[in-house]
């Protein structure tokens, strides 16, 4: 019998050398989704991202803002719990359309910001982003595997390929969102209620060609769909909590959590501490720009040179070193006097964690489809739904803390989460990956 027989706990995309466990409608349209996949998140992020941005300046009262990042973050951490079986049920696409709902929504929000609306967006948000995220790291690697296979070309390179692209394309949105926000609020008076309603309808015009194109990519069928679909209450278990006894996985968590951990600094930190002093909040968008510059041309860069876990290895180190330094120079030897010396210092920092962010997204995306390939008993959405608890979790602690502890305690948390998240992360490539894993008793 040709069909792959999936058993109900696994995955949609099983780690087979000659790729059968999975057809597709149209080979020869495997590049031309992630062009798609890419320019629909290109829309999505561009408003999403410039929102976030502005959460805390433009709903102060009560903190609404700041509460409801922290809200959102928290729901997104329980629901990537659950969000690989979740993404079984529904299949890649309608995973992407559904995840996108929530985006639009939160936006939509925004434009009668209360309790009441912003609470209950925030909750959704975070289930629907679970989703989003866990099929996204799952279809960009399924068509990654087909386009290496039918073109008869390295796996490995292939997949650093289309997520440098889809990361670089991503990346920019920080750019394209918050030259928009510039663009529609350069003119507001102290009273920015037209100003934001109309910047969010356009916010929602953006989200709404995003979603159209995703109707546009392929649907990825596999075989034996039915007991994909329904999965036993063991399997949804099995998917939680299986990964996390995952030597790999453990290894690995570090650099998920860190990857989080220097989103949610760039956004709440850095802004506010080493921009702000220095260029004063109307600066604060063009250094978010430089940023999502930097940050989208070192992905679609560390992209194409990836091929193997070897080179993972290389570019993540290279990434990594210059922020250490960073770090080591805030804490120790950085004092702000709003002189010209210090607003070029302070975009230099933004280009230095641009191209951090751009390389550990890009590696660590590339990275688990790797191993799902060619470590046996990794599973790929749970691997990506791992990856998103602990984003999200580390994201939501510092919206949570940012408050309450000083910019001097938050340097040293990222100094040590970074240096426990490399000796991880090194370990993993240089000492697991090629010894063999024994396999988990039923």
């Amino acid at each position: 019998m040709d069909s792959v027989q999936c058993d109900e706990a696994a995955p949609l995309i099983v780690g087979v050398e000659d790729g059968s466990s999975f057809k597709l409608n149209s080979p020869k349209n495997h590049a031309r989704d992630v062009h798609i996949l890419s320019i629909a998140f290109l829309f999505i992020f561009s408003a999403y991202h410039a929102c976030q941005n502005l959460e805390s300046t433009i709903n102060k009262e009560g903190g609404l803002g700041s509460t409801s990042m922290g809200i959102l973050y928290v729901s997104f951490t329980l629901f990537s719990l659950v969000a690989s079986p979740i993404v079984r049920r529904l299949g890649l696409k309608n995973s992407l359309l559904l995840g996108s709902t929530g985006y639009f929504l939160f936006i939509a929000s925004n434009l009668i910001p209360s309790w009441y609306t912003m609470v209950p967006a925030s909750v959704y948000f975070g289930f629907t982003a679970s989703i989003l995220w866990v099929g996204q790291g799952t279809y960009l690697t399924s068509t990654a595997r087909s386009h290496a296979r039918d073109h008869h070309l390295h796996e490995g390179t292939i997949i650093g390929n289309f997520n440098g692209e889809f990361w670089s394309f991503f990346a920019s949105t920080q750019v394209t969102g918050n030259l928009l926000t510039l663009a529609l609020l350069r003119n507001d008076t102290e009273d920015k209620v037209a100003g934001t309603g109309l910047l969010f309808t356009v916010f929602l015009i953006c989200m709404v060609l995003g979603i159209v194109l995703l109707f546009f990519i392929s649907t990825r069928k596999y075989k034996d769909e039915a007991t994909a679909r329904h999965p036993s209450l063991r399997s949804i278990l099995e998917s939680v909590f299986a990964p996390m006894l995952e030597i790999r996985m453990l290894l690995i968590i570090p650099l998920f959590a860190y990857s989080g951990l220097h989103q949610a600094f760039v956004w709440a930190e850095y802004t506010k501490h080493v921009v702000t002093p220095a260029l004063g909040v109307s600066g604060v968008g063009g250094a978010m720009a430089l940023y999502g510059a930097a940050d989208a041309i070192c992905s679609l860069v560390s992209g194409r040179l990836t091929s193997d876990i070897s080179s993972v290895t290389v570019i993540v180190l290279c990434g990594a070193f210059p922020q250490i330094l960073v770090l080591l120079w805030l804490l120790f030897g950085y004092s702000v006097t709003a002189g010209a010396l210090d607003s070029v210092y302070a975009l230099l920092i933004a280009v230095i964690w641009g191209v951090g962010n751009g390389v550990i997204i890009t590696q660590l995306n590339a990275l688990l489809g790797i191993l799902s390939k060619h470590e046996k008993g990794l599973d790929l959405e749970s691997a990506f739904g791992q990856m998103k608890v602990w984003q999200s979790a580390a994201i939501a602690v510092v919206f949570f803390l940012s408050p309450y502890i000083s910019f001097q305690a938050m340097l040293i948390v990222m100094l040590v989460a970074l240096c426990i998240a490399l000796a991880g992360f090194l370990y993993l490539t240089l000492c697991v990956v090629e010894k063999p894993i024994p396999p988990r008793p039923l």
